[in-house]
Parts: structure tokens; sequence; C-alpha cells
């Protein structure tokens, strides 16, 4: 069995530096409606570690051991979108992993959102701008048309975390597109990312509601190290050569 390297070198990065000071973020984090407190809110579960959970790519990898090594998560649980692989990885505030989906991302391919395309309308929004922007953000609840409260991601260009809409138009298969095992279907969205709503509604709300999180999408278009430049300071580690021997056939 393939042990789980990247989580034991991840505690390990974590426990060496504890307490470094934060790096300073250079990427942006958006601003975002102060979500109101619901009363008789209670502090959210603690959910238990999945081990079982397949490895992350090798940038959304990066992206989660800058963040235990900086601290840049400043103890609030986060999501690493992987674009490439329209995947999605849920980490708690103590950088255990605990989920990992399948997503659902914008038509667009790049890593910037259209200047301006927050205040459009749907109906108004090109196909060419319906872009999943990379970078850090910071997501906290708010309301959005209709009174909906959504995870928002980049409130700016209205880009936010749900599950598929109810009202989506069948013909745009966005289920089946979900349960594909390829990534190349997953381009479908407005440039919202969309999430299995079981896993929105029992591992993402429970974990965001109170203060919110980070969300961390990783860009298809453009260098890693251009949208995240803390990755710079944590060179490519190799897995031990255990893991290397357990693997080969």
């Amino acid at each position: 069995m393939k042990s789980k390297w990247w989580w034991h070198r991840a505690v390990a990065v974590a426990v060496i530096l504890l307490g470094a000071p934060p790096a300073p973020a250079a990427t942006r984090a958006n601003k975002a409606p102060r979500a109101t407190k619901p009363r008789g809110l209670v502090s959210p579960p603690i959910l238990a570690p999945d081990p079982a959970i397949p490895d992350p790519s090798p940038d959304a990898l990066r992206i989660r051991d800058w963040v235990a090594l900086a601290g840049d998560n400043h103890a609030l649980p986060y999501l690493i979108v992987d674009k490439p692989s329209a995947t999605a990885w849920l980490f708690d505030a103590r950088h255990r992993p605990l989920a990992r989906v399948p997503v659902l991302l914008g038509i667009a391919p790049g890593d910037e959102a259209t200047p301006g395309v927050g205040a459009k309308k749907l109906a108004e929004i090109g196909p060419a701008e319906k872009t999943t922007p990379a970078g850090r953000f910071l997501a906290r609840y708010g309301l959005a048309a209709g009174r909906q409260r959504v995870l928002w991601v980049d409130y700016t260009d209205s880009v936010a975390l749900h599950p598929i809409p109810s009202d989506a138009a069948k013909r745009e298969r966005r289920a089946a597109r979900m349960a594909s095992p390829s990534a190349d279907d997953n381009r479908i969205t407005f440039g919202c990312i969309n999430v299995p709503g079981r896993f929105y509604a029992r591992r993402v709300r429970p974990l965001f509601t109170r203060k919110g999180g980070y969300v961390y999408v990783i860009p298809e278009a453009s260098p890693l190290e251009a949208v995240f430049p803390g990755v710079r300071t944590l060179p490519y580690a190799a897995p031990p050569p255990a893991t290397l021997e357990a693997s080969r056939p």
C-alpha cells in the first residue's frame, strides 16, 4: 500500500517550523461582505481527517506545504482547487486532509477575471469572460441573488463556491460532468466553483460558516510561482525512498 508520505512530510514541516512568522501574502485576498452570525450558532463539529484521501497533485502539494510552513491560513480551514485536474482538496485549520472532490469550473480558460465582470448580469457575461480566477482568496459566507447564502470566494468578481444550482440548464449536464472520470468536461460554469452537494453540506458549511477560510486556486496558464510567490521558498521535495520502493510494481 502506498504510504501517505506527503501527509507525514507536512506534519514534520509544521512541527519543525512552528512559531515562524507568517510570510507576507503576495497574492490578493478579496473583500467579502461580513456574514452575520445566526442566532444559536454553536461551534462547528470536529471533522476527522481521512487517511484514505488520494495524494494531492504536485502543485497542490506545494501549496499545501507552503501554507503549513508559513501559517498562511491563519488558523482557518482551507481549500486547494487544482484547475488543471478540476479537483479540490479540503484541509482543516491544522492542515489535516478532510476530503478530495471533483469540481466544475468556468468554461473559459485563463487565470484572470475580466475587469468589471462582477457588475454584470449573467445574461451579459460573454463566453470568454466565464473564467475562474486563480489566486489566494479569503472566503466568507454572504448573500447572493435571491437572498441565497453562498461561500463567496471572490466577491468583487462574483465568484462563489456552491453546489450545482437547482436551476442550471439541463443541457449543461453538470451532474454528469462532475461524475465523469475525465477533467476535460468539467468546464461549464460562469466562473463559480461547483462542488458536490453532500460535500458542501457536511464538510464546507460546518467549517467555513463561523469565520470563513481560505481558497487557493491553482493556475492553469500561469506558472505557479507567478500566482503564489511564496512557494519559491519551498523547493521540490522527493518522496522518501521507502515510498518510491513501495510504489514500484
